[in-house]
Order: structure tokens, then sequence, then C-alpha cells
């Protein structure tokens, strides 16, 4: 029987079980990434890594997580290939993933990996997308886990930007059971279109940063202007000003309330330097964690749930 090919494109992709699964998976092949032990369940496997656009984290925690896995990168940058010729979605879907594994790509609309994904014979997973970023959201939630235990329950403070993190949030709190508190400028509303039927209830919008901050387990931001977004950079200094999270923000949250960003950060913008640099930030540990929950995301995606 033909296996069912899995892609992960938006944190909706998995189940709550699905997602335990996973964590519990991250917290093992990083164990034995910290004991130099190792564990190649993907040797001889291929992931093509396509990226329209540019990135540090992404491109090394995938390029080193294959390796470790027993697997090999490779790199494509759609400038240099077909695809950035105008070659259709399509046809690049048919041949490239006939070729290698698995498939990691970073690209600007949703729909472009949607339609790839639509015509691969192999997983596709969502490296990042204007709309969705689920391999970041899955890593701060493993970073949580890690830190303060399971965040079913918990509340999540997302401040700044609605943009594809805070869209991503939202599905991750419908499904894994935690309530998300998310404060944006005016003007720079949430887009109802990326926010599923099933995920009103999980979240609420509070028009100021410090009441969406109050009694929070964990807050987190992100840059104020994302990739693409260049032009509206001063702009987006004026408006988002007063959504700064502060060392008075933090303490407005639990005591024990974490700190994450996704990186890289603009210390004096989206958040001071005592916080980032500060006693609750997990930020270096949430990066790491990328590689962790990325190889745990390969292995469930290409050869299925293990036992050891």
């Amino acid at each position: 029987m033909t296996k069912q090919i899995r892609h992960y494109l938006r944190f909706g992709d998995l189940s709550r079980d699905e997602y335990d699964y996973l964590f519990e998976r991250a917290r093992l092949v990083k164990a034995k990434f910290k004991r130099y032990e190792t564990y190649h369940p993907l040797h001889d496997r291929t992931l093509a890594m396509i990226f329209e656009k540019s990135s540090t984290r992404t491109r090394l925690s995938f390029e080193a997580g294959i390796h470790q896995l027993g697997g090999h990168a490779v790199f494509l940058n759609t400038r240099d290939t077909q695809l950035g010729r105008g070659e259709p979605i399509e046809d690049a879907a048919q041949v490239i993933s006939r070729m290698v594994d698995v498939i990691m790509i970073r690209t600007f609309g949703q729909d472009i990996i949607t339609r790839f994904a639509d015509h691969s014979r192999v997983p596709v997973i969502n490296g990042l997308t204007n709309e969705y970023h689920p391999c970041q959201v899955l890593a701060d939630i493993f970073t949580y886990h890690e830190h303060r235990g399971p965040i079913a329950g918990r509340t999540v403070a997302w401040v700044g930007d609605a943009n594809n993190m805070s869209y991503t949030w939202i599905e991750a709190a419908a499904i894994l059971g935690f309530r998300l508190h998310l404060s944006t400028p005016p003007g720079y509303p949430l887009d109802p279109a990326l926010v599923p039927a099933s995920a009103a209830d999980a979240y609420r919008v509070f028009d100021d940063p410090n009441d969406a901050c109050r009694g929070a387990d964990l807050i987190t931001t992100d840059v104020w202007t994302s990739m693409g977004f260049e032009a509206e950079n001063e702009a987006r200094k004026k408006a988002f000003a007063d959504w700064c999270v502060d060392a008075e923000m933090m303490a407005l949250a639990q005591p024990d309330a974490l700190f994450m960003h996704c990186l890289p950060a603009h210390r004096g913008e989206e958040v001071s330097a005592d916080v980032i640099d500060g006693p609750q930030s997990v930020v270096w540990d949430e990066a790491e964690n990328r590689l962790h929950v990325q190889k745990a995301l390969m292995e469930f995606l290409v050869v299925g749930r293990l036992d050891d």
C-alpha cells in the first residue's frame, strides 16, 4: 500500500496527539545530539531546500538537521534555478520531488507552497511564508515545554505585528489548548481570512499591549517590519512605538513568565535590551530548538512514527 504523503504547510496540519509525539521525539533527538550520539534514521535521504526569501536560522537548522539524521541537503535559490526564470511551480514540484525525499520551501505567498505541495510526490515543509511560520512556533512551544512543562492551559501574549507568527500562534492555541492574547497597533489588525473558524475562541485581542501581557506565562514578539514590507519601516516605527516589550510590560506577566523572539531582533524597537538579554529570556534555547524540532518533524514526515 502506498504511504500517504503528509505535508507541513501550517500548524493546523497536525493533531494534538501528533504534536505530543513530536515534542517527545524532539526531546529524544536533542538528548542524543547533546551526548554526541550518532542517530541516522534518514540515512541516504535527501532534503531539497528552496529559498525565495533569504535566511540564517532556517537554512542552518535544516541543513545541519538532515546531516545529523544521516541525510544530505541540497540548497536551491530560486534566482539560480528555473523557478526564477518562469518555470511553473507545478512543473518544478513534479521534477524536484522525483529526485529527493523531502522538500523545505521558504517563500512569499502561502499559495506558492500549497501549489507546490499539491504536485509533490514527497513531504513539503513550510520554512516560512508571508502568512504562516509553523516550524518557528513548533520550536517555541517545545522550548516552553523544556522550561515550564506543557503549554495547555497557559496564557501566551503576542505583542506587535499581525504577521505570520501571530497567525500561527492562533492555530497553535486552538490545537494545543492554551489562551492567546494578541495586541497590535491601530491600523495593523488581524486579517480574518487567515484565522480559521475553529480558532475563534482560542484568542482575545487587546487594544492595550499591557492588558495583553497581564498574567501571561509567555510574552513573545517579532520585528515590526517583516521581510517584504521594508518600504513601511519608518511608518511602522511610529505606529508600533508603544508595542515594545520592556521590563514594565514583563512585570505585568506571571513572575516566572518567559520571553521569546524568533530573531533577528532589534533592541530598542520591538524589545528592550534588558528584556531580551535578561533572565526571563530564552531566545537562544528557542533558536537552537529549531534544529531539534525540525529533525523530529522530518523524521516523522519521511518514515512515520518510531518507538525507539
